[in-house]
Order: structure tokens, then sequence, then C-alpha cells
């Protein structure tokens, strides 16, 4: 089972799309985005949506598509962010925000092996397990 996540700057999960683990990550993109439940701001000429993406959304039609969708795009790959962060020590680097929520994904057994037979039931299990790490992270649980 693949799971692509959105998720805004600190990690607070925004969004998700599950499919077949032999689905590129190409094919999730536009469920991904249409799958946020918040409208989102209309972007501005001095105020710009970016998305972060890593090398596999590498496309002139991944870039074409999220241009048509008002985002700017920033496709960059591990080693990219690791030589901009050597080489300007205030560069911020993306990537570890989504891979620190699919680490806190992971801590749910009953989402690191997918048990259900149904994609609607492990969607209800991911979604209770974001609410949860929201709510943690925000502390509003205490």
């Amino acid at each position: 089972m693949k799971r692509s996540v959105l998720t805004d700057a600190r990690g607070v999960p925004l969004g998700v799309a599950v499919s077949g683990a032999n689905t590129h990550d190409i094919r999730l993109l536009k469920a991904t985005l249409d799958s946020v439940p918040i409208p989102r701001p209309q972007p501005t000429r001095h105020r710009h949506q970016h998305v972060c993406l890593d090398k596999g959304y590498d496309s002139q039609d991944v870039r074409k598509f999220l241009e048509r969708r008002h985002y700017r795009p920033h496709v960059k790959s591990r080693g990219q962010e690791a030589s901009q962060r050597k080489k300007n020590k205030r560069f911020k680097a993306r990537r570890w925000v989504v891979e620190r929520t699919h680490s806190w994904i992971n801590r749910f057994r009953r989402l690191l092996v997918r048990w259900e037979k149904k994609s609607n039931n492990y969607l209800a299990m991911l979604q209770f397990a974001f609410a949860y790490n929201t709510l943690s992270t925000t502390e509003v649980l205490g």
C-alpha cells in the first residue's frame, strides 16, 4: 500500500491519498492535492504557494499540472538539499518534514502493515492517526 501525504511546513498532514504499492507517485499527485478538505487561499502576486516534491515527481507534465493549479513546484533530490546546506548554513531543508510525518504514522502498528482489505478502512485509520498526531503536536491533548 502506498500513501501519498501532503503536509504543511511544520509537518501537519493536510491531505492523503492511498493506492496500490505498484502505483507511481505521479499518478497520486492529483488525488493527494484534491484530498485537502479545507479551501486553499488564493495565491497573490507577492504570496505564492509552493509545493516541495522529491525527484520521483520530476517531469514536465507534473510541472505544467502544478502551474495550472497555481503552485510553484520545487523538485529536489536528497543530494541537492545536502549540498545546498553545506554551502549555505541558513538553508532550510524541507524533505525531512514529510519523512518525519511518515515516521509518526509508522508508530501505529496497524498502519505499518496493512491488515485492512478495503482501502477506505485503511484511509480511515490513517486519518485517525493524523488527527491524533496533529492534536499531540499542538498540545491540545496535554
